[in-house]
Parts: C-alpha cells; structure tokens; sequence
C-alpha cells in the first residue's frame, strides 16, 4: 500500500477520512496512476493552491472505485472501467460512478536485460502468463524456467492483462503477484528468468528492457490508435460529474501543464 499526503493544515485533520472538506482531496486507487503521476500533478497543484491539501492512497483501482461507491473519496483513480456490479453497487448507496479519462497508458512487456529475447507473439505472451509455457527454450530463449511476475488482485492493471493478452483466462499458478508496477520492475531487473508487464511510466527501470510485440513497437501513436494490442486508457472516477476541489484538480489534470506532466511522467497525454 502506498499512502502520500501532502499537509497544509494539521496532521491530524488531514488523516480523517472524509470528503467534500474545503481545500482537501482524498484520491484513492490505482497504483499505476497513484505511484507517480498523481503525486506529481497534486505537487504542481499545490503551488498553485498552497490552502489544498492532499491524501493520496495507491493500493489498486477496485479500492478507488469502492471509496466513490462508499463516499470516502473524492476522487477513485483507476486503470481500468468500472464493472457492472460496482456500478449496481453505487446506484445502491445513490452513487453514480462517472468516469473521466486523465490520460493513455500501454501496458508492456519486460524481460530482463540479460535475455536474448527481443520479440513475442501475441499467442506467445498468452501461452507464458497462462502457464501453457513454462521453459524459455520454448520461445527461442536459453533453457530455464520462466517466471513470471503480475499484479495482485485489487489491481485494474491485473484485470486489464486477463482482459487484454490472456482472453480472460487464469494466470498459471506459478504466477507472482506483486503490490504495484516498480515491484514487478525490480523484480524482473534482478532476474535473468523473470518476465512481466508494467504501464509505460515503469519501462525504464534498471534491468529491464521492452518486448516488440509481433514487430512493432510501442509509441504514442500505437497506444491512441490502439495497434498496440495492450493500450488503455486510465480514469478518474467521481461520484457523478466532478465538482468543487475535485473539479478544478481534473482540470488542472487535462489542462495542457497538467497532460506535460503525464507525458512527463510516461503516459500518453489526453489531447
């Protein structure tokens, strides 16, 4: 879990949970936006807003899209689109989850750089997190199992893979689930075996280097034309159209400093 906050009136008053408060914003959610964009973006937004004050909590989109539902956010950052039962559960406690797409994300595949390999197939990187392969002779690659590193549960990130590169099927059993993107990251950076994904604001990270999928390689324009076959786009969720504090922070998001920021970052911008 990763909590940031940054204080402009006291600790203690920072730390309670509620929304809607005055120059607050509790943003809950996704580890792919919560690790660093969203940090960056409420830094540049404090010095323009010096009276705001931020929590931020990155432990995956399904806790976001749970904090809009239960009120105990302002904003639910996630990676992936609300489902239909988190959506029947806030038409329940008189939600609306109203998404609001902050920027372009491809997800990517990283070996490390000790590996031979520089190119798979999209049935090649289904069969390897499906467990249907499990040694790297099979794909060309020195004989050796195949590890393999994902995203926990809670992540929007590990439910988009299923969704993206395994036609919804389990992850092998052998799979390694990890709290966010830099882990799986260092984790394949320290292991000449290991494989994983991570969103483009984590592909240079020590030790790992990109996958070519089927020849081609990953860019701006692939992730927003979607021919990169694991391009999605990353959201805001609020309970109905953003307002107040929340309102002007998705702006500033949107705004062209803010979308300098994701590019910044590793994300692809809006516009």
């Amino acid at each position: 879990m990763k909590i940031i906050q940054f204080l402009s009136i006291p600790t203690a008053l920072v730390l309670a949970v509620s929304t809607a408060s005055a120059g607050k914003l509790v943003i809950k959610g996704s580890d792919t936006l919560g690790a660093k964009l969203v940090p960056q973006l409420a830094e540049a937004y404090k010095a323009k807003n010096p009276d705001t004050s931020f929590e931020i909590a990155a432990e995956g989109s399904t806790t976001g899209l749970t904090a809009i539902i239960d009120s105990t956010a302002d904003i639910g950052m996630s990676s992936r689109h609300a489902k239909v039962i988190e959506e029947s559960a806030a038409e329940a406690k008189g939600a609306k989850l109203t998404p609001t797409i902050v920027a372009y994300d491809g997800l990517v595949v990283i070996v490390n750089v000790k590996s031979p390999l520089a190119n798979l197939t999209r049935r090649q990187v289904e069969q390897i997190f499906t467990g249907d392969v499990t040694d790297w002779s099979a794909l060309g690659g020195a004989a050796g199992k195949i590890s393999i590193y994902t995203r926990n549960t809670s992540s929007g990130t590990y439910s988009d893979w299923k969704e993206l590169a395994m036609k919804k099927r389990d992850y092998a059993p052998s799979s390694q689930k990890m709290a966010g993107h830099e882990q799986i990251a260092a984790e394949v950076g320290k292991n000449p075996s290991g494989i994983g994904y991570v969103g483009l604001a984590y592909v240079k990270a020590a030790g790992v280097k990109m996958i070519k999928i089927e020849g081609l390689e990953l860019s701006d324009e692939t992730v927003r034309n979607k021919s990169w076959p694991y391009a999605r786009p990353t959201f805001y969720y609020t309970n109905g159209a953003p307002a107040g504090e929340a309102k002007k922070f998705t702006d500033f998001t949107l705004s062209d400093e803010g979308q300098a920021i994701a590019r910044k970052v590793g994300f692809v911008p809006v516009k």
